[in-house]
């Protein structure tokens, strides 16, 4: 398997990005991984690593980049790291991410190890909403999107992710935690109805007993294997079939 870090050419700046992806010289189908709140990290890349292991490329952009390398410890981060951690995650908004997208949809088309044609995502927490936000301003692009205990997916803003539900095309997987503070009461509710009256072909499962941050190894106060690894399944039969037809 190889890999490399790249950088990306953004109207912002210089984006850093992780690649996966299988070794020989043919083209692989993209999935686009989404970082979480936390910013990137070694289990972030063992994420890109496991989906390359299965015959995609994947790739993981740093969407921090505007506000220079944010690195951080999780299994040791103090109550000043959070506190500056949310002040990250709320400096990003569903534009920026659409315009980094843009800018990553124009380098995937220059890198022949990268197919053309249908591409997944996934996104945890914070990205959640932006795995939604980009199948809807790119349908011919993202065709299997995948979001586990997304936020801010159904809000009343203007940029809510859930307005771009009739430009969706494909299928999309909502992984969501039974107890998460993080998504209120009824959102479930409004994000089905809202997909169901915009015919998107979609899966919502709120995996029981798990809380939010359940997919992620290294968070031993919630990780919930079973469910984690039911996500992982789900997630690659979803990109088997949108992307490998």
């Amino acid at each position: 398997m190889g890999e490399k870090i790249v950088s990306i050419e953004t109207a912002d700046g210089e984006m850093e990005t992780f690649v996966a992806q299988p070794d020989g010289e043919g083209a692989n189908p993209v999935v686009v991984v989404y970082m979480d709140a936390p910013a990137i990290r070694e289990e972030l890349y063992d994420f890109a690593r496991r989906i390359a292991a299965q015959g995609y490329y994947a790739i993981l952009p740093d969407l921090y980049y505007r506000r220079g390398r944010v690195r951080y410890d999780v299994a040791r981060m103090t109550v000043a790291d959070r506190e500056e951690m949310f002040g990250h995650m709320h400096s990003l908004t569903n534009a920026l991410v659409i315009e980094d997208t843009r800018s990553l949809l124009v380098f995937l088309e220059s890198d022949p190890a990268a197919a053309p044609g249908p591409k997944g995502c996934v996104g945890y927490c914070m990205s959640g909403q932006f795995v939604m936000s980009v199948a809807g301003t790119f349908p011919e692009d993202f065709r299997a999107s995948v979001s586990c205990y997304g936020v801010g997916i159904v809000t009343e803003k203007p940029d809510s992710p859930h307005r771009l539900a009739p430009n969706v095309r494909g299928e999309i997987f909502f992984a969501f935690a039974e107890k998460d503070e993080y998504v209120p009461n009824g959102v479930i509710d409004r994000l089905r109805a809202t997909l169901e009256d915009s015919d998107v072909e979609h899966q919502i499962d709120i995996y029981a007993g798990t809380e939010h941050g359940f997919c992620f190894p290294q968070r031993s106060w919630c990780y919930a294997e079973d469910a984690a690894e039911d996500v992982w399944r789900r997630s690659f039969d979803l990109w088997d079939r949108q992307l490998r037809s």
